[in-house]
């Protein structure tokens, strides 16, 4: 009977040992000017989001153009509102908006102005040397001597001033701030009877003036014992200008955005019925576009 080669293969598992400690451990493979698309997930979202700050910083939507181009994607707005919406839910609010602001630009195009540096005038004081005129000499001095006229004096009669009157000085008046227009108007307001939507869903829509969608837009959301703020554009699968809230049945909202809109008012759970007769909580789908 042929015995089992134990001390070949003994030898091959210390062979592998020894080569996976030395690759591992002695001296590892070190990673050298590598490029950013092939950064791991969370690396990506620390690239991105820097590139949102410098972004709002300068406003210099090429040069963020051209950063994004690194990561080897060409669907920049939905990747960026894609984390937006991951850091709203972490609670990075001023990243988020960072990331919103950066989709909606490369969307539109519109960059936003670049900052405002102050400058300053040094004014340096001319300085001049004082010029020294020199003294007469004794012998050209010229003395003239004059008499002296005596002053009478003369008795000024006493007229007594009349008193001046006491005016009140009005007060200053408050100018009125102009109001601002509303720049979206609410377009469609449809009841939505979905069974297989969400109940109490609220969805709103933002349009611009283009009919295109547009992401970052501040939506409110009020009742009789609070309110709500989110975001369009933070589910880029269900479009750019898209976003949801869920009501509570029985609550009347109001819906408005916060660039400055018509608002919706009244708002509740519709009462709907499904096609086997069961009855359930609809929703609303809210459109606002500019004019």
């Amino acid at each position: 009977m042929k015995r089992f080669p134990w001390d070949i293969l003994l030898t091959l598992l210390v062979g592998l040992g020894l080569g996976l400690a030395y690759a591992w451990t002695i001296s590892p493979r070190s990673l050298i000017d590598s490029e950013p698309v092939t950064l791991r997930a969370d690396f990506k979202d620390q690239f991105r989001a820097a590139i949102a700050a410098s972004y709002a910083a300068t406003g210099n939507l090429p040069r963020a153009q051209a950063r994004l181009d690194l990561l080897g994607k060409n669907d920049y707005a939905e990747s960026l509102n894609a984390q937006a919406q991951r850091e709203i839910a972490s609670g990075q609010l001023q990243q988020a908006d960072q990331l919103a602001a950066l989709a909606l630009a490369l969307e539109t195009g519109a960059s936003l102005p670049p900052p405002i540096t102050p400058t300053f005038d040094v004014i340096v004081p001319l300085v001049t040397e004082p010029s020294i005129t020199p003294f007469p000499s004794p012998e050209d001095i010229q003395f003239v001597i004059t008499e002296t006229p005596i002053i009478e004096s003369v008795e000024t009669p006493f007229v007594p001033t009349q008193p001046i009157p006491n005016t009140a000085t009005p007060r200053p008046t408050r100018t009125p701030l102009p109001t601002q227009g509303a720049p979206f108007r609410l377009t469609a307001l449809d009841t939505v009877c979905d069974s297989n939507l969400p109940k109490n869903l609220l969805q709103v829509i933002v349009y611009d003036s283009n009919r295109r969608q547009l992401a970052g837009v501040k939506v409110i959301v009020a009742w009789d014992s609070g309110e709500d703020e989110f975001f369009t554009g933070l589910k880029p699968e269900l479009g750019n200008g898209y976003a949801d809230f869920v009501m509570d049945p029985g609550t009347s909202y109001s819906v408005q955005l916060g660039l400055g809109s018509e608002i919706s008012t009244e708002i509740t759970s519709p009462a709907c019925q499904a096609s086997n007769g069961e009855s359930f909580n609809g929703g609303y789908k809210i459109t606002f576009q500019q004019p």
